[in-house]
């Protein structure tokens, strides 16, 4: 997460989805994050999810708690994990949903993006894990049924 000081109202396009911030966090230290992040952003907690399917992490045979936060600053999901995560989980520190993820994805092969993680199912939506031409790594999800 980043924040800026403008001295001017800056005059930008609304965005047409809203880039999801991902922090790994160990289970013992969860808790404390979530209660001051949501003092701090006066966020609320719009899903926590203490099964949630590991293939998300590269555990497909696990489950672990997902929860997801919404506040001004932007959308977030707090990932509990043990820290033991296969390449290239944890290393994507952003999430973008766009509107159709085959089409994103056969966009992004052309253009030099690999596809580190083929696209899967899970929480009502299709995601990928992808990493640009320069190493940065990223998650791309759309709904379910797009």
């Amino acid at each position: 997460m980043q924040l800026y000081w403008h001295t001017t109202a800056p005059s930008y396009k609304p965005l047409q989805t809203i880039p999801e911030n991902r922090v790994y966090l160990p289970a013992e230290r969860a808790a404390a994050f979530v209660r001051s992040f949501l003092s701090f952003s006066s966020g609320k907690v719009v899903s926590d999810d203490a099964h949630a399917l590991g293939v998300e992490i590269g555990w497909p045979n696990d489950t672990y708690r997902r929860i997801r936060i919404e506040s001004n600053f932007g959308k977030m999901i707090v990932l509990v994990t043990d820290g033991h995560l296969p390449y290239p989980c944890g290393r994507e520190v952003t999430g973008y949903e766009v509107a159709n993820l085959a089409d994103t994805l056969a966009k992004a092969k052309a253009a030099g993006v690999a596809i580190l993680v083929a696209p899967y199912t899970a929480d009502q939506r299709d995601a990928a894990l992808v990493q640009f031409p320069g190493g940065y790594i990223a998650e791309i999800h759309s709904p379910l049924g797009k």
